[in-house]
């Protein structure tokens, strides 16, 4: 890891089955566009309520890339 440079963004993912599932999403579809991921953080878990029910579990996650030069 000496000498590297990373970049880090921040993003949001869903899910209606749970937060884990909202996280993985994140990151997985971040890594359709994304080379080099190599670190992600769950940084906030919240979630959406209709009706007075769970509708939508969100997760915030800070995901980290190698910037190739």
């Amino acid at each position: 890891m000496a000498n590297s440079t990373y970049k880090i963004i921040e993003l949001v993912g869903t899910s209606d089955k749970s937060w884990e599932d909202a996280a993985r999403s994140a990151v997985e579809t971040a890594g359709k566009s994304l080379d080099q991921l190599r670190i992600a953080e769950v940084t906030k878990l919240d979630f959406t309520v209709e009706n007075g029910n769970v509708k939508t579990y969100r997760a915030r996650v800070n995901v980290s890339f190698k910037v190739i030069v």
